[in-house]
């Protein structure tokens, strides 16, 4: 089959092969044909040598089950990502997004959705209701880690919140927090992506503008930088929250004594609820089809990549199939 193939070496990029091996469905998992996948900014950085995976990248897609479970075979689906034993402690204590003996979608040990096929364990999948399109379905993943902010912080009726970085998650985090009870503002250095927040009348600033007073309840760094979570200690009031979304290859460098000094309170949020995102997206409470920058095949996957590290491109997909 077609796929893009990462080599876990920063030397070697990542590049398109036409015949890579076609995945084999395990007892309790079923293959997928993907329809299209999203690139996000963990795609990005893997190319860069996070988590030094080696395999088919990509982790957000929407496809119909081909092979497998007959329960599962011909319908359209999601699948979350993180693939667990349900035997280790963590596991057996509900934590199963973190099971010791995971394999995580594109990212760790399994490969991902860059590619025509892949296979997830049956229970992963969530059928996408007919109200939700491919290219809507495409954005669940990231949706659901929105959604799981209120988990890590749950807000105080008018709550002062701010985001950090108007990207892919942010507008997605943005859309989430706008509905609750809380005076929301979103930072970034986009002029297309804050318009879109703008509109939505949510407050706006340009990041390189602002002066931090240290007065906001809860920040949400999805900057995807080290330089996000500095700034988050300069937003954040005294036994605040800072919530942390992002990944990245370099180190920070941080001076973490104003954590200790104003008692603040960082919380490292991945994945969410798929249930939550799919009902958000099916009953069009959530607006993702303006995200969509641009739909290339496949093996235009390197191109692609390119394109979505663009700032003027907010979300980039890939089509397994076109010619």
């Amino acid at each position: 089959m077609q796929a893009l193939v990462s080599s876990a070496e920063p030397s070697r990029p990542i590049r398109f092969e036409r015949d890579y091996p076609d995945p084999r469905p395990r007892a309790g998992e079923v293959m997928i044909r993907v329809h299209l996948a999203g690139i996000c900014a963990t795609d990005l950085e893997i190319a860069r040598g996070y988590m030094q995976f080696a395999g088919v990248p990509g982790h957000e897609f929407v496809g119909t089950v081909t092979a497998g479970d007959p329960h599962w075979i011909g319908r359209r689906v999601v699948a979350e990502i993180n693939c667990v034993c349900l035997e280790c402690d963590l596991c057996r204590r509900g934590l199963t997004n973190h099971c010791r003996r995971r394999t995580v979608l594109g990212i760790a040990g399994r490969d991902g959705a860059f590619a025509e096929y892949l296979t997830v364990p049956a229970r992963n999948c969530h059928v996408v209701p007919d109200t939700v399109t491919d290219q809507q379905a495409v954005f669940v993943e990231q949706l659901a880690a929105a959604v799981h902010v209120l988990d890590a912080a749950p807000l105080e009726p008018g709550a002062r919140v701010a985001v950090l970085g108007s990207g892919r998650l942010g507008l997605l985090v943005v859309q989430v927090l706008a509905v609750q009870d809380c005076r929301l503002e979103v930072l970034g250095r986009n002029p297309r992506t804050l318009d879109f927040c703008a509109r939505r009348g949510v407050r706006t600033s340009y990041v390189d503008e602002v002066v931090p007073a240290g007065e906001h309840d809860v920040v949400v760094d999805c900057t995807g930088c080290p330089d996000g979570l500095r700034l988050a200690l300069q937003l954040c009031r005294p036994q605040g929250t800072i919530v942390l979304k992002s990944t990245y290859v370099e180190p920070a460098a941080l001076d973490l004594a104003p954590l200790v000094v104003n008692e603040v309170r960082v919380v490292g949020n991945r994945c969410g609820p798929f249930a939550a995102a799919l009902q958000l997206l099916s009953e069009h409470r959530v607006e993702v089809d303006e995200l969509v920058s641009a739909v290339y095949p496949l093996y235009r996957g390197v191109e692609a990549l390119e394109a979505a590290a663009r700032p003027e491109n907010i979300k980039v997909l890939l089509q397994p199939g076109l010619k």
